[in-house]
């Protein structure tokens, strides 16, 4: 990827459109909302495949993202609470949890912050 400096931030034009990078959210994505978004969709993108690995397919999900930063240390992202809302037929509570578990282990943005932001998730299921 390549960013090329603007008045207001950076822009990266990809193959899908123009990805818009700034402090103020006026002018573009924020650097800790790319962050935590890539994480937040990375693992339930994950978490949607080991669900039909586990023939338990959701019909539909969400997933919330609560942030804790530190503003003593550069306002750095320490903690993101993933929520987890779940709809379909045939989900077992005991067998999800595994399933984010397994999720966790296997997303790539999830473990490229291994160590230093701490990850943890709850979800509820709709039928």
């Amino acid at each position: 990827m390549e960013f090329t400096a603007k008045e207001h931030g950076f822009v990266a034009h990809l193959s899908y459109g123009d990805l818009h990078v700034s402090g103020d959210e006026q002018y573009g994505f924020r650097p800790f909302q790319l962050l935590v978004s890539s994480i937040a969709v990375c693992s339930a993108g994950v978490l949607r495949k080991v669900l039909e690995k586990m023939r338990m397919p959701c019909s539909d999900m969400k997933v919330t993202a609560d942030v804790e930063r530190n503003e003593d240390k550069a306002n750095r992202v320490e903690k993101i609470h993933l929520h987890y809302v779940i709809t379909g037929e045939q989900l077992q509570a005991d067998k999800v949890k595994k399933a984010i578990e397994l999720a966790r282990k296997n997303c790539p943005m999830a473990q490229s912050v291994e160590g230093s932001i701490v990850i943890t998730e709850t979800f509820e299921l709709v039928s």
